[in-house]
């Protein structure tokens, strides 16, 4: 089962596949990503997306001016070569700028966290996607209330010296911004929910209780 964040890398078919789809103005970013072996990144699935194919997208380097392109597109899940989760902080951590580094670290060493979006890019390919402006992107999973108080708690304090942003992922696949989740206070309140199959509103309390028992 594909999740939304995963890296995956595709066979010499699955790039064909890619590039036969491709807009014209998208074939050089398919090239150089077949080239260097560069991860795509697994995204919500398409609607009406076909069995046993895959939702992906190529998040590309924001341009001289900030804009950040991004390609979508499908292939069969026959193609994928191999995938791995996002990539955990502490792997990540050495293509943040010096800045940040140090409170990365130590962040990665207090609580198990992965890394995507922009860190996890440059990462991944050695390009230029940290701007001053970016966000760091991470995820967490709690599998129990006291990991889920912890782990807010952990991001709200390094989020006073780092621009932390991103989701925790509970143990059903739904995925909730963490900030969004510590604004929404009351546990009867409903919060956007993301997965691999849409996007939807959900109150907090039947997200608490997908965890284990304490």
């Amino acid at each position: 089962m594909f999740c939304r964040h995963d890296l995956v890398w595709l066979t010499g078919r699955g790039w064909d596949a890619a590039f036969a789809g491709a807009a014209a103005g998208q074939h050089a970013a398919f090239d150089q990503w077949r080239r260097e072996d560069w991860p795509a990144v697994v995204r919500r699935a398409d609607a009406g997306l076909a069995p046993q194919h895959v939702s992906l997208g190529i998040p590309l380097p924001p341009t001289s001016d900030g804009v950040k392109g991004r390609i979508a597109f499908t292939v069969p899940t026959a193609h994928v070569a191999r995938r791995i989760g996002a990539l955990a902080l502490d792997d990540a951590a050495a293509a943040a700028p010096p800045r940040w580094r140090q409170a990365l670290n130590v962040l990665a060493d207090s609580m198990p966290l992965r890394a995507y979006g922009s860190l996890a890019m440059q990462a991944a390919t050695g390009l230029a996607y940290l701007t001053a402006t970016s966000d760091i992107d991470l995820l967490f999973f709690p599998t129990d209330g006291n990991a889920l108080r912890a782990g807010l708690a952990l991001l709200e304090r390094y989020a006073a010296v780092l621009p932390l942003d991103g989701e925790m992922v509970f143990p059903s696949g739904a995925a909730v911004s963490w900030k969004e989740w510590l604004s929404a206070g009351a546990v009867k309140a409903r919060v956007l929910v993301k997965d691999a199959a849409g996007v939807r509103l959900a109150p907090m309390e039947q997200l608490l209780a997908t965890l284990e028992a304490e």
